[in-house]
């Protein structure tokens, strides 16, 4: 595992996201809270980067016809597809084995180090 320092953590703002060239590899960082994470900007189903599409939240368990929208800033939405993928851990809403990969963020002296 090698580590990236890719810029300035105050570079992200809060609910925003950027995108880096690391090892050859684009990677985007998405500002949540007081956390950062990082994921492939590529979809696993066709290859749309993840960058382009949309924040978003999602329908969250909830009683027969009750309809409860949680999770707000937490779910990155496929621009081609509407495929939607938990931002912290890559795993996909719907019930299917694909993936995004993910990558560990650390910040050190103000700077975001992504471990790839």
């Amino acid at each position: 595992m090698t580590l990236h320092v890719v810029g300035r953590a105050d570079s992200i703002s809060e609910d925003q996201h950027q995108v880096y060239e690391i090892a050859g590899r684009s990677v985007v960082v998405y500002h949540i809270g007081n956390e950062f994470y990082a994921l492939l900007n590529y979809c696993p189903h066709q290859g749309a980067q993840m960058c382009k599409g949309p924040v978003c939240g999602t329908n969250i368990p909830s009683e027969v016809y009750e309809y409860n929208f949680g999770r707000k800033g937490e779910i990155v939405r496929c621009p081609w597809h509407g495929w939607e993928f938990d931002i912290k851990t890559g795993k996909a809403l719907a019930p299917i084995k694909k993936k995004l990969q993910c990558y560990e963020v650390v910040i050190e002296g103000g700077m975001i180090v992504v471990k790839i």
